[in-house]
């Protein structure tokens, strides 16, 4: 129950933050009730912001922080119901069912025997052969989602548990996961938080896992030509690159011969085109668990796009602001679009990116307070992870 107030009442709260130039009664075509244009008197505005929202919280309202043309705007609107708490059954049976799934991916990928006749050994093989890559795979990224989660709840935002996507007779099992933020962040420094914290934590786990499974693998010769049946190679981002020459000493794959070109342009024609085909070089025919690890490292990347709901789109639009990350989402989607033509999936991604979840970004309740020093060094730490973690390849299918 909330309790009754007056214009002048508001007017109390704001003042004791807030050097008012302007007052503006909303109308019932307004998304606010009252807005104040001026300066905040402190030079802490996340401490402003505190202040106001608990003076408003007893008559159900809020404070939004904004900023217009360089001027401190605040807005007093009613707050937000309190979210309602999820299901955690659905969470759940959700994971259960991509756990299974990715069991039977992983089964797929490394099974090296004939299955027995009686059906209980069966299942056992299955399950043994699967669990290197089911294992790497939901650990990877269940660290990545509950890196969310956990920033989440640090910051007092309302997120649900992972939502894991089962994908089954797909080569990784699953689509990934996701959680829900069921109601805004307060401040750019929070949406950071929770943004960055998925990424950097699934990249730490990546790593090592990509470095064992890569010591598991083998370096085998590449077809000389086109075989019936074909062949396919997973794709290189920088740091898988990177990661292979640390195992084994070589950028692989590894070519017969440059054609004629100087390495560093080869390789870098390669590495966003994915051509010419090695046929006849070396390359590392990764298992089960350096694939899983690969999966993860492509996930982080593409959750790292610079665009709307994405964890790319909150990292640019803390560090941005709201219109340059617009200005920057239709070089995105002409991007996508001309790496379409060495990999068709990105022309679904940016479809879906168009259509659903790229154009509308995770706007915070106060979006005056900027990056303190730590965030903006923490903001670049994941621009540069996005550009050593994005495949712009991620697989080529060679007939």
């Amino acid at each position: 129950m909330s309790e009754p107030y007056t214009q002048e009442t508001i007017d109390g709260y704001v003042r004791k933050i807030f050097h008012v130039d302007d007052v503006t009664l909303g109308t019932t075509k307004e998304k606010y009730l009252i807005r104040y244009r001026g300066k905040i008197y402190n030079e802490d505005t996340a401490a402003a912001y505190d202040q106001l929202d608990a003076a408003l919280k007893p008559y159900n309202l809020a404070p939004l922080f904004r900023l217009e043309n360089g001027r401190h705007v605040i807005l007093i609107v009613p707050r937000l119901a309190q979210p309602k708490a999820s299901n955690p059954r659905i969470n759940l049976l959700l994971f259960i069912l991509t756990l299974l799934s990715v069991l039977a991916s992983g089964a797929l990928y490394g099974l090296q025997e004939p299955l027995p006749a009686n059906w209980l050994e069966a299942v056992w093989v299955v399950v043994k052969s699967g669990l290197p890559f089911a294992v790497t795979m939901i650990v990877v990224l269940g660290t990545h989602e509950f890196g969310h989660y956990l920033a989440g709840r640090y910051h007092g935002v309302h997120v649900t548990l992972p939502y894991f996507i089962p994908m089954p007779l797909s080569p990784f099992g699953t689509m990934g996961a996701f959680i829900n933020m069921k109601e805004p962040p307060k401040n750019r420094r929070h949406l950071l938080d929770i943004g960055l914290a998925g990424p950097l934590a699934g990249v730490i786990v990546a790593i090592p896992a990509l470095i064992i499974g890569l010591h598991q693998s083998a370096l085998n010769p590449l077809p000389a030509g086109p075989q019936a049946g074909g062949f396919s190679l997973e794709g290189n981002s920088i740091l898988y690159l990177g990661l292979k020459y640390l195992v084994y000493g070589k950028l692989l794959p590894t070519p017969p011969d440059f054609g004629g070109l100087p390495p560093a342009v080869f390789w870098l024609r390669y590495f966003f085109t994915g051509q010419p085909v090695p046929y006849g070089g070396l390359d590392v025919m990764i298992g089960p668990v350096a694939f899983a690890a690969w999966a993860g490292l492509l996930v982080t990347g593409l959750n790292l796009l610079p665009a709307g709901q994405l964890d790319g789109g909150h990292l640019l639009y803390v560090l941005f602001g709201r219109t340059t990350a617009r200005k920057i989402f239709p070089f995105v989607l002409v991007g996508l679009g001309v790496l379409g033509f060495f990999w068709s999936g990105w022309w679904l991604w940016a479809l879906l990116l168009f259509f659903f979840f790229g154009r509308n970004f995770a706007e915070p309740l106060d979006q005056i307070t900027s990056l303190d020093t730590r965030r903006k060094i923490m903001g670049a730490v994941g621009l540069v992870v996005f550009f050593l973690t994005f495949t712009p390849v991620p697989l080529l299918l060679i007939p």
